[in-house]
């Protein structure tokens, strides 16, 4: 079999709806749309939106805590992540969401020990209530999670690497990754790229592929076609 690193998306792939969105449409104090129509237009990356977006968040730890409850993940990841586990291969969660929502979503499952690339939540000096911190960024990225680093990270010791993710935030790494497991707008992207990939609805179809993914057959299937060569 060959060896593979596997990189993974939170929110909207393994959480089943967006949890920054979810607590700005409850907790947002007025602004934060702004901030979102400037990042969808271009004008300033997702960190900087993120951040001005976590200093609108009007909610208490409480608040916050029982917010997290109500959010559930794909009903099959467990299962992924248990088979990943079983057969040695290496999965981290990687995304530009918040750690301490991960964690407790996460958590809810048993799976708050898996490696996680996150921006990081923090208790803010009011009367600011929160703030954010991108551990994971790079130079000359404006994400707040650099998903491309954690590529280069995954591929150093010499492993494939598969990205499993669904948006925006995975196009640039999904340009760096050997195979794709693709949701939602992921999908246009890696057709339009020419990026091997297969579309997944959920992780139930990731389980069914990952054989397929290690034993090599699914990338013989969708390997990038090799250039042409100019007869001499």
């Amino acid at each position: 079999m060959t060896a593979w690193n596997i990189l993974c998306d939170f929110d909207g792939t393994i959480s089943v709806e967006d949890v920054i969105d979810s607590l700005l449409d409850r907790f947002g104090r007025p602004g934060w749309e702004a901030l979102e129509q400037d990042w969808r237009a271009g004008r300033i990356g997702s960190r900087e939106c993120m951040s001005g977006q976590v200093d609108l968040l009007d909610m208490s730890r409480a608040q916050l805590d029982k917010h997290l409850e109500g959010l559930w993940i794909d009903h099959a990841f467990p299962a992924f992540v248990a088979r990943t586990r079983e057969l040695g291969t290496p999965i981290r969660v990687v995304s530009d969401g918040l750690d301490y929502a991960i964690h407790k979503i996460l958590g809810r499952y048993g799976l708050d020990d898996l490696p996680l690339a996150a921006n990081h939540l923090a208790p803010a000096e009011p009367p600011r209530q929160w703030q954010l911190t991108s551990p994971f960024q790079a130079e000359g990225c404006r994400s707040g999670t650099c998903k491309c680093a954690c590529v280069a990270q995954a591929r150093s010791g010499g492993a494939k690497t598969l990205l499993i993710g669904d948006g925006a935030s995975d196009f640039c790494a999904a340009d760096r990754v050997d195979f794709v497991f693709a949701k939602h707008r992921l999908i246009e992207h890696c057709r339009a790229a020419g990026i091997p990939y297969v579309p997944i609805t959920g992780f139930e179809d990731a389980l069914e592929l990952l054989p397929r993914l290690l034993d090599g057959s699914l990338l013989a299937e969708h390997a990038r076609p090799a250039p042409a060569v100019a007869a001499g």
